[in-house]
């Protein structure tokens, strides 16, 4: 995999992360502006916890294996 191409992958993901990230933040304003049933509320926030856990674990994965990537690459060049 070329350099220009490795770039353009961080770029995507980066830019996924970032739609992501702003997904979330607008989940949790409009979780946080709802007036309505205290139980419908609570459950609404354990979803969007739970989503917010599954997107870090994610995140975590594609840094290591961005990490695992990179290292291949420094064994191929080598």
């Amino acid at each position: 995999m070329s350099a220009a191409r490795i770039e353009q992958a961080m770029t995507r993901l980066n830019a996924a992360m970032e739609r992501i990230e702003a997904a979330r933040a607008d989940i949790e304003q409009k979780a946080g502006d709802n007036t309505g049933d205290g139980a419908s509320n609570a459950g609404g926030s354990q979803r969007v916890m739970a989503l917010v856990n599954a997107h870090e674990k994610l995140r975590e994965e594609v840094a290591d294996t961005i990490g695992q990537i990179d290292n291949l690459i420094e064994e191929l060049e080598a």
